[in-house]
C-alpha cells in the first residue's frame, strides 16, 4: 500500500483494500456523521450478521473540532434490538455448547459454503436502511444509503463519499445559485454496494456523471467507486429517463491532498465540455500524462459573518493546544459556530504547524483549508518564520496580524524583509507585537508561549468581552495543566495577568523601506534536484510541484537534508570545557544530531579557527590529543535535552 513513498496521511486506499474481505462499508462524510454512523454502524451489524468497517477521512474529518449533537447512552439504548443482541451472544463461542468456526475445506464444498451467504448481502441494504430510519425518529437527524443534493433536475452530477461531500454540495448550492443544473449524489453505504438506492437517488434528467475516487489503481479501468458506479447503472437500468448518462471517473485527494471548492468547480467544468475526459486528476499540475483539470483558484466559498484565524507556530511550543482550548471557548461561551483544523507537519516536534480556526453565525461546512488571502486574523508565534514561510500573505486586506518579536516596537519595522514590509503596506495589515519568550521567562515557563498568544488573541480579536475571555482562558488552564500540579497552573496564570501589559499596537505603515529580500532557503550551490523540489518542499510551496519533478520509482538523491538548515533555537547549550567529563551523554541523547564529539591530535588545533573551543582528551590510550563537542546552531531547536541528561555541575553556580 505505500507504494513508491509511504504517506501517513489520509485518503481512500487502505479502505479500498479490504474491499474483498466481506465486511459491510459505512462512510461518514463529517464530524457528526462519524459520530452518528458509529452508532449506525454498531446497531445495523447486530442486525445484518455482517462485521462492519466504519470509516471517515484520516486527518480531515478525525481531526476536526466542530459542533455536533451527543448520541447520550438513552438513544444507543434505545438503537439496540434486544433480540438481535440476544441472538448475537447465542452464536457466540461457549465452552457449554462447543462449535467449531473456520475449518478447512476442499474443492467439493467450498464454493457452495461461499455462496451462501448471499442472502445476508442481499437483505444487509434494507436492513441498514431500516437502521437508519429508527435512528432519525430517535435522534432527528435523517439519513439514507445514498442522499442526493442540488438541483430536482440536475444534469450534472458528482458522486462521491466522504469529507469531499461536504465541499461539492456547497459548490453545487453556488453554482445553481448562478443558474447551473448541478447536482451531488453522496454514498453513506459502500459494501454491500446499494444500486437499487443509486438508481432510485439518481434525477432522470441527468446527462453526465463524474466519479470522485481518493485512491489510485495502476493499470484498472477505472478506480472502485467508478467501476461500481458504472455496473450499478448497468446492471440497476438500462437508462435513466431513457438518456445514457455519460460517466466519467478522477482522482482527488490521494496523500490527504487539499480538495477545494474550487477542484470541485473545475470537476463540474468539465461535465459542461462536449467531450469530458475519464480518469482525470484534480489538484496537482500532471505534465506528464495531462490528466489534470484546469482550476481556477480565485473561485472561493466564504459564508458572510464567517472569521478566518490562522496561526502559525511549531511542533511542542503549545499553538496547537491552545487554539484546541481557544475554538471550543468560543464554540461554548459566544454561541458562535465554530470549526477548528490543524496541519501537522510530519516532522513533529519543531516543525511547522497552522492551525485553521474559523467561526460564525452560520454552521460551518468547510473542510477545506482557510484560502490564501482570505484571513481576517494572522498570528505568528515564531519571528523567523516572517523570513522562511509567507505568513503575511495569508491575510486579507486590513485583517489584524499578532507577531511574537523578539524586537520592540521602535525596532519592529527595521528587521523585516522587503517582502514582509510589502504584505503589510499593501494589505494595510493592523500590526500587534508582542515578546512572548520574555513574558514566559519572567513567569518561569521557558518556551512555552501558548497561553500569552492566547491571551493576545482574545484581547485583540474582541470575540468575547477582555474580562470574561481572561476568566475563560484561566478556566481552560485549570483543566488542561491541573494533572501536572498547582504550581505550572500558577504559572500560566501569571503569564495571563502579565501578557497585556507587554502587548503593543502598532499604527499604519505607508512605506516600504527595507533593503533586504528574504533569504533563500537553498544556497547556490545545492544541486539541481534540491533547488527544484527539495527547497520546493521546504518552502511550504510541494502543493506547486508538477509531476515530471517527481521521481516515478521512488528513488530520491541522497544527502539533501544537509540543506535543510531550520535555524528554530531561541537559546541554544553553550559547551564549557573546563566541566565536561567527556561522557558523550550530551551527543547520544540530541535527537537531532546537532551535537557532534570529537578527539584527535593536538598538533591539530595549529590550524584551528580563533575562539575553538578544546580540552585535552580523557584517555590513556590517545595521550597527546585534544577533545571537541560542537554544536550545529542551525539544526537544535532548543529543546534542552542535553543540558537534562548531563552530569557535570558547577558548583559555583549550584550554590548561588
Amino acid at each position: 500500500m505505500a507504494t513508491g513513498g509511504l504517506s501517513i496521511f489520509g485518503d481512500h486506499s487502505d479502505v479500498m483494500a479490504v474491499r474483498q474481505t466481506g465486511f459491510a462499508m459505512l462512510a461518514s462524510s463529517n464530524v457528526q456523521e462519524a459520530q452518528d454512523m458509529a452508532c449506525i454502524a454498531h446497531a445495523a451489524t447486530l442486525e445484518t450478521r455482517l462485521p462492519f468497517l466504519h470509516f471517515f477521512d484520516g486527518f480531515r474529518s478525525s481531526h476536526e473540532i466542530n459542533q455536533l449533537e451527543i448520541v447520550n447512552d438513552a438513544l444507543l439504548k434505545e438503537m439496540l434490538d434486544p433480540k438481535a443482541l440476544a441472538a448475537f451472544y447465542q452464536r457466540a463461542l461457549n465452552p457449554e455448547h462447543p462449535v467449531i468456526r473456520g475449518t478447512a475445506q476442499n474443492p467439493d464444498v467450498y464454493f457452495q459454503t461461499r455462496e451462501s451467504v448471499n442472502s445476508h448481502y442481499l437483505a444487509a441494504p434494507d436492513l441498514v436502511q431500516r437502521v437508519m430510519d429508527r435512528f432519525a425518529s430517535l435522534s432527528g437527524r435523517s439519513y439514507h444509503l445514498v442522499d442526493y443534493y442540488g438541483h430536482p433536475h440536475a444534469t450534472e452530477i458528482i458522486v462521491v463519499m466522504g469529507s469531499a461531500a461536504e465541499t461539492v454540495i456547497e459548490t453545487c448550492k453556488k453554482l445553481n445559485e448562478s443558474g447551473r443544473r448541478t447536482g451531488v449524489l453522496v454514498l453513506h453505504l459502500y459494501r454491500p454496494f446499494p444500486v437499487h438506492a443509486i438508481v432510485q437517488a439518481l434525477p432522470l434528467s441527468v446527462e453526465k456523471i463524474a466519479v470522485l475516487d481518493r485512491t489510485k489503481e495502476p493499470g484498472s479501468t477505472g478506480e472502485p467507486l467508478f467501476q461500481d458506479i458504472v455496473t450499478a447503472l448497468a446492471t440497476g437500468t438500462p437508462s435513466i429517463g431513457g438518456i445514457h448518462p455519460r460517466i466519467i471517473g478522477g482522482r482527488y485527494g490521494i496523500g490527504s491532498k487539499e480538495f477545494t471548492p474550487a477542484m470541485a468547480k473545475a470537476v463540474f467544468d468539465e461535465l459542461q465540455r462536449p467531450e469530458p475526459r475519464n480518469s482525470f486528476t484534480v489538484g496537482i499540475q500532471d505534465d506528464v500524462t495531462r490528466m489534470s483539470l484546469d482550476v481556477d483558484e480565485t473561485f472561493q466559498l466564504q459564508d458572510e459573518g464567517t472569521i478566518n484565524a490562522l496561526f502559525y507556530g511549531l511542533g511542542s511550543d503549545g499553538t496547537v493546544g491552545a487554539n484546541k482550548n481557544t475554538i471550543k471557548i468560543i464554540g461554548t461561551e459566544t454561541g458562535q459556530f465554530v470549526q477548528g483544523y490543524f496541519v501537522y507537519d510530519s516532522k513533529k516536534s519543531g516543525a511547522v504547524t497552522v492551525s485553521h480556526l474559523r467561526f460564525g453565525p452560520k454552521a460551518i461546512r468547510a473542510p477545506y483549508l482557510i484560502p490564501c488571502g482570505s484571513a481576517q486574523f494572522v498570528a505568528c508565534h515564531q519571528w523567523e518564520m516572517l523570513e522562511k514561510n509567507e505568513v503575511l500573505e495569508q491575510a486579507a486586506p486590513g485583517a489584524i496580524c499578532l507577531i511574537n518579536s523578539p524586537y520592540p516596537p521602535e525596532r519592529f519595522w527595521d528587521h523585516l524583509s522587503r517582502e514582509s514590509q510589502k504584505a503589510i503596506v499593501d494589505r494595510q495589515l493592523r500590526i500587534h507585537l508582542i515578546d512572548a519568550y520574555a513574558v514566559a521567562r519572567e513567569c518561569g515557563m521557558g518556551g512555552r508561549i501558548n497561553t500569552v498568544m492566547q491571551t493576545c488573541f482574545f484581547a485583540i480579536s474582541g470575540v468575547l468581552p477582555r474580562e470574561e475571555a481572561i476568566a475563560q482562558i484561566k478556566k481552560a488552564i485549570e483543566k488542561t495543566y491541573a494533572r501536572k500540579g498547582r504550581a505550572v497552573v500558577q504559572k500560566n496564570f501569571e503569564a495571563v495577568d502579565r501578557t497585556l501589559e507587554h502587548l503593543h499596537s502598532l499604527p499604519l505603515f505607508e512605506k516600504v523601506e527595507a533593503s533586504y529580500s528574504r533569504t533563500q532557503m537553498i544556497p547556490p550551490e545545492a544541486e539541481t534536484f534540491v533547488h527544484q523540489v527539495t527547497g520546493i518542499m521546504m518552502a511550504g510551496k510541494g502543493d506547486q510541484l508538477p509531476v515530471s519533478l517527481l521521481p516515478n520509482d521512488g528513488t530520491w538523491p541522497l544527502n539533501t537534508s544537509r540543506w535543510e538548515k531550520r535555524n528554530l533555537a531561541v537559546e541554544l547549550p553553550l559547551w564549557d570545557p573546563s566541566l565536561c567529563i567527556q561522557c558523550n551523554k550530551c551527543a547520544l541523547v540530541c535527537p537531532h544530531a546537532c551535537l557532534r564529539a570529537k578527539f584527535y591530535p593536538e598538533s591539530e588545533l595549529a590550524q584551528a579557527p580563533e575562539g575553538f573551543k578544546s580540552a585535552p582528551f580523557r584517555s590513556r590510550e590517545h595521550p597527546a590529543h585534544h577533545y571537541t563537542l560542537q554544536l550545529a546552531p542551525e539544526d537544535c531547536t532548543g529543546c534542552g535535552l542535553c543540558i537534562q541528561v548531563c552530569p557535570a555541575k558547577d558548583k559555583k553556580q549550584s550554590q548561588a
